[in-house]
């Protein structure tokens, strides 16, 4: 059993590392961009499966108008936005890491959660909503066998297991299958709609019967554009996979100037497919499907170009284009699978806010897996139910990127940029008003969701407060030259918080250790001084400058916390000379809870008692353990 366990643990760890440059150079096995495009299109290309529906839901008649002014959001806004985020954040971490890095210290920490928060309701919803809409189309189709009937949970489910284990197989695995979706499935489309254009083209009197109905509804053309713009919101869906085509760049084959032109290209590439599509599906669907049609109940409700395919194509055609739809929509979760799987491990890790095994795929496909589970059985498997929180999540993501470009170019200097992608921001933040006004729901989802990530990083935080935390000690010529001085003897190293650092600072130190301690001047002893530069951070690598001051020798560090830096720096001395360090402290003052939390916000605390825990648990041998002496 102990070698099952061992196995299953090896198994489930496989390619966990502590190196961060991992993370950013992806998987070992990398892919030609349009394949990688295709892992991120089963999400933005499935939304074919439903968007004409939801189009001609929200604006009626006028759904090709709203999809028009949604395909020059996606080509004038969405896509502008991501091809420079693309550039700026070429490893992957995307929008998130561009606005990490212009707030500083907590306060871009707990921002960056909360993106996370977002980040996750668009991903694990896109998993649960496209399972849930796939289930529809299965139970809709007219030989789907009758047990099934009423199952839709139940069906849901296993399509959601099916998807977390391919991803347990690999991550080359999945995108081999989602090539091969989508173009089966881009290829019906086209069939779909050319039928349907034909259609029309031979029945030009649905034209003009539609042309006849816009006038009658609507008193000018400027009144149409109007209500367009109102509602286009709505179809927000369709902006979907954009942050997930950054986010999987590592994957994409070539060093990094290649893999930016490469990512651009996917990415225009992309917009450019969706956009021919859903101007002609919006269209054709409109002309050719009667309006009651696609109201709840309707055979073309969530489901308009299915609609078609099997009244213009027939029965087989149509349960082919059915079956080609399910596949992609129940795979469509892949591409968010693929997102998280490749931002959460460069953030919460990091930030000390997740277990290490959190950068380990296969961990992280199972508890993705089993999160998708609970919220499928929370909304009953329901695709409206969820159409909000997924819009939200796309949305807040967007802008987020809008926003991080626009600051980005304005701290170049490139004033013209930053303008138009202010007018992005603005034009997508007016969407989503617009959309959490109609839709509050996805607002509630989405702080569920921050709720959750918040409070667990942080408790997570806490619970390995006391590790080690530094990867890399280096020292500079002259702390190297202090330390090799003392390699004959023992080492002795004076605990100081830096004040004043004049010479009656540093004499009566000396003075409180010979009363505290018996530290002789022949002993030769050290000061180490420790200043917290960024107590948000969680892992720090250590830069130790040697200096000399009224005749002492002073080794200065910079650190995120004082304890950890202490620790690590006494068993680098010790792996480094082959002596234990002694290192002498003075009790703190006050209240002991009080100290554990200046330790865990500010990075200070009870430094002493700090110390020596976070030595005890790096060095189990009490006998090489370096010695904390307290007076």
């Amino acid at each position: 059993m102990r070698g099952v366990a061992v196995a299953l643990r090896g198994w489930l760890l496989s390619g966990l590392t502590a190196d961060r440059s991992h993370l950013e150079q992806g998987p070992a096995e990398k892919h030609a961009w349009w394949r990688v495009m295709c892992l991120t299109g089963v999400d933005y290309f499935s939304t074919l499966g439903y968007q004409p529906g939801i189009a001609a839901l929200a604006a009626g008649a006028l759904s090709p108008v709203a999809t028009l002014f949604l395909v020059a959001l996606t080509l004038l806004g969405a896509l502008p936005v991501y091809r420079h985020v693309a550039g700026e954040s070429p490893h992957g971490a995307g929008s998130i890491a561009m606005l990490e890095r212009l707030v500083p210290a907590w306060q871009g920490k707990l921002f960056v959660l909360c993106l996370l928060g977002f980040a996750a309701t668009d991903f694990v919803i896109t998993m649960t909503l496209s399972a849930a809409d796939a289930t529809a189309h299965i139970l809709e189709n007219p030989f789907a066998p009758h047990w099934l009937d009423g199952q839709r949970i139940p069906v849901t489910l296993a399509l959601l297991a099916a998807l977390g284990a391919i991803f347990l197989a690999g991550f080359t695995e999945a995108v081999g299958v989602a090539t091969v979706l989508v173009a089966v499935y881009l290829a019906l489309n086209a069939v779909v709609v050319a039928v349907a254009v034909e259609h029309v083209a031979a029945n030009p009197a649905v034209l003009g019967q539609w042309e006849r109905l816009l006038e009658a509804r609507h008193a000018s053309p400027l009144a149409m554009i109007g209500l367009a713009l109102l509602v286009m919101p709505r179809l927000a869906l369709g902006l979907s996979g954009f942050e997930t085509g950054v986010a999987v760049m590592p994957v994409i084959r070539g060093d990094i100037p290649r893999r930016i032109r490469s990512a651009r290209t996917m990415l225009t590439t992309a917009a450019l497919i969706m956009s021919v599509f859903l101007l002609l599906s919006s269209f054709v669907t409109t002309l050719l499907i009667p309006a009651r049609e696609f109201q709840p109940g309707g055979r073309a409700n969530g489901r308009a170009l299915a609609y078609l395919a099997h009244a213009y194509l027939g029965e087989w055609f149509g349960t082919l284009y059915d079956v080609s739809t399910i596949a992609i929509l129940w795979f469509a979760g892949a591409s968010a699978m693929a997102g998280l799987i490749n931002l959460v491990p460069r953030f919460l890790p990091r930030y000390g806010m997740a277990p290490e095994w959190a950068s380990a795929v296969r961990p992280l496909v199972l508890l993705l897996t089993l999160i998708a589970f609970v919220i499928t059985f929370i909304f009953d498997a329901d695709v409206d139910q969820q159409a909000g929180a997924y819009a939200t999540g796309v949305l807040v993501l967007m802008l987020s990127a809008a926003v991080a470009s626009c600051l980005s170019t304005l701290a170049k200097g490139r004033r013209g940029a930053a303008r138009a992608f202010g007018v992005i921001s603005a034009v997508l933040t007016y969407t989503l008003v617009d959309n959490v006004i109609e839709r509050p729901d996805g607002v509630k989802i989405a702080g569920f969701f921050i709720v959750a990530i918040v409070v667990t990083s942080l408790i997570s935080r806490a619970t390995r407060s006391t590790e080690l935390r530094v990867t890399r000690v280096r020292l500079d010529p002259l702390a190297e030259q202090f330390v090799n001085e003392c390699c004959a003897g023992e080492l002795h190293l004076i605990a100081n918080e830096p004040q004043r650092r004049d010479q009656a600072e540093y004499h009566d130190k000396l003075r409180e250790n010979w009363f505290m301690h018996r530290l002789r001047a022949s002993e030769q002893a050290m000061f180490v001084e420790v200043t917290v530069s960024d107590a948000s951070e969680f892992e720090t690598e250590l830069y130790v400058r040697g200096e000399e001051r009224f005749g002492h020798k002073v080794l200065n560090v910079e650190s995120s916390t004082v304890a950890n830096a202490l620790a690590a720096l006494l068993l680098y001395l010790r792996d480094r000379t082959g002596r234990v360090p002694d290192i002498y402290f003075h009790w703190t003052e006050g209240n002991p809870i009080n100290a554990m939390l200046r330790y865990l916000i500010f990075g200070g605390g009870d430094v002493p008692l700090l110390t020596r825990e976070v030595l005890r648990l790096a060095e189990p041998d009490p006998l090489r353990r370096p010695h904390v002496h307290v007076g």
